[in-house]
């Protein structure tokens, strides 16, 4: 039975998701209203613009349907703005529309500007995934939102940190991060989320 897993393909780096879902033997499907959510295994929220995602959320009436499938167990991968419309709370902009779950705080663009962007080796430390030991996982910071240390409470397994700071988290069926795993060229991410977080044919 074929894993099917939704992106939201409102904008941003969606596309680059569906590749390596299918590359996996995935069926990648593109989310763009919410008759789109229905049948799937899972859910991608990609990195884009995180305030023009926002908007289009609200358009087309994506956030509650979102949220009721995230509390419904859904598995979920939020990327870079993904993991900041997962966030319970935004620093400065924490009136912005958005799905939230993630129980917490996330600072939009804290590593700096478009032009600042920057990879960096990463070392995901998974119990019961050897795979990520070596080589380490290149990490893509593209305006990057950053994980406040301070609010990761005891409900969320910190997987990877870069200089000390958390950027790959998991909260029972979510999973967050602050790169781009898609733009690294690198399927062991998203084999691993598919493999232990996901399940064929459990929610259709």
């Amino acid at each position: 039975m074929s894993t099917h897993v939704g992106v939201l393909a409102l904008q941003g780096a969606f596309a680059k998701h569906i590749e390596m879902l299918r590359s996996l033997g995935a069926v990648g499907v593109e989310i763009r209203e919410p008759a789109d959510l229905h049948g799937l295994d899972a859910l991608i929220l990609p990195g884009g613009e995180s305030t023009t995602i926002s908007r289009m959320l609200v358009r087309w009436g994506l956030i509650d349907p979102i949220r009721a499938l995230i509390a419904a167990r859904l598995p979920v991968f939020g990327t870079c703005a993904g993991l900041i419309h997962l966030a319970d709370h935004l620093v400065h902009w924490d009136d912005m529309p958005r799905i939230g779950g993630l129980h917490l705080s996330v600072a939009r663009n804290a590593y700096g500007r478009q032009i600042e962007s920057f990879e960096a080796a990463l070392a995901i430390e998974i119990h019961g995934a050897p795979e990520f030991r070596s080589p380490p996982f290149n990490g893509i910071f593209i305006r990057a939102p950053q994980i406040l240390p301070e609010s990761v409470g005891d409900d969320l397994r910190v997987l990877c940190r870069f200089e000390g700071v958390p950027v790959l988290i998991r909260q029972e069926n979510i999973l967050g991060g602050s790169f781009h795993p898609e733009l690294s060229g690198d399927d062991r991410l998203h084999a691993w989320f598919l493999r232990e977080m996901v399940k064929p044919g459990g929610s259709r």
